[in-house]
């Protein structure tokens, strides 16, 4: 086994593909770590990420396979829709809960790396929005890991970057260009890696466990009820604090950082916006229909009271269809997750 820190988890969302890419690059082909990447991508897409990034470098890269035995030299790759997993010396994924409102996430990798592997855990956090990884590179510090993030003065997005500094002591912080030679050095070097992080508690470890089997449901015995739902499920969310983070998480498992979660409740009131609009213009439709119908029969008296409700609706939904793409446009004009 090597002596330094022989497991390498990477998280990035916008505009992290190309630091990720310039990390791969650099990297030796004899780097005595596996690599685990975990990027931001639609349930329905990044497919082709494995291919874009095992042409990126002199490791193979690969989309992740649930239960292949871990070995040094590979990068394997989260596939989009499953969160990716280090269990002892096993590769594993999961269709468990959405986390910061993404599905895969970083917190779950980093968090499982950091129960199974501990002090030989590198976590390296690139640009992005939001700030899934933030609980993540917590945990692998408080557990005897080191972190590198990506500086924010040289990342097209600044946010998850900027979370996970804060969130942690010690964070080595350097340009995208110089990440890989921190990672390098740490799987080479056993710098750092005499004294042990804080055990960790049996709450981590059954969340991995959770996140493994589909049965991830929130303990609340030490939590408190936010007054706040899920932008999910609809269900309570309860706070929970951990290596100076807050997180909000639901009963079936979804968890939230804070600025995640602002996210989401933003994204759900939009649905809901097209969704009242979507209705009332079923409704300005049928009562227009019931104005005709009521005017064929001479009931005059009628015919105005549906074309009433008929503008009514159509009024209604041109205020609300104002607002949402008022939200829409304010949405397009940030950076948003990749």
């Amino acid at each position: 086994m090597p002596p330094g820190r022989d497991i390498v988890v990477v998280a990035a969302s916008a505009g992290g593909l190309q630091p990720l890419r310039t990390l791969l690059r650099d990297l030796p082909a004899d780097l005595p770590a596996a690599v685990f990447v975990v990027l931001h991508v639609p349930a329905t897409g990044g497919r082709a990420l494995p291919r874009i990034l095992d042409r990126s470098g002199p490791l193979a890269a690969a989309a992740a396979i649930d239960g292949e035995r871990i070995q040094a030299g590979r990068v394997y790759v989260a596939p989009p829709d499953r969160h990716l997993l280090v269990v002892k010396d096993d590769v594993r994924l999961s269709h468990g809960p959405q986390q910061n409102g993404v599905r895969p996430a970083a917190d779950p990798l980093f968090r499982s790396a950091a129960l199974y592997a501990g002090q030989r855990v590198t976590a390296v956090v690139l640009s992005g929005t939001l700030d899934d990884a933030a609980l993540g590179s917590a945990t692998v510090e408080r557990l005897g890991g080191q972190v590198i993030v990506q500086d924010p003065e040289d990342a097209d997005y600044d946010s998850m970057p900027r979370n996970a500094i804060a969130v942690t002591d010690q964070p080595i912080v350097v340009p995208a260009a110089a990440v890989a030679g921190q990672v390098t050095r740490l799987a080479v070097q056993e710098e750092g890696m005499t004294v042990p992080g804080t055990p960790p508690g049996d709450e981590l470890a059954d969340e991995i466990q959770g996140l493994l089997t589909g049965s991830l449901e929130t303990n609340t015995q030490f939590r408190t009820f936010s007054g706040l739902t899920c932008p999910d499920c609809g269900g309570p969310l309860y706070i929970g604090h951990e290596a100076g983070t807050e997180t909000f998480d639901c009963l079936v498992g979804h968890r939230w950082s804070p600025e995640s979660l602002a996210e989401g409740h933003s994204a759900a009131v939009e649905r809901a916006l097209w969704l009242a609009i979507r209705s009332l213009d079923e409704r300005s439709r049928l009562t227009a229909r019931l104005a005709d119908q009521a005017r064929e029969r001479g009931h005059a008296l009628s015919a105005s009271h549906f074309d009433n409700a008929a503008e009514e609706a159509r009024h209604s939904a041109d205020v609300l269809r104002k607002t949402a793409s008022g939200m829409t446009a304010e949405v397009a004009s940030e950076p948003g997750q990749a």
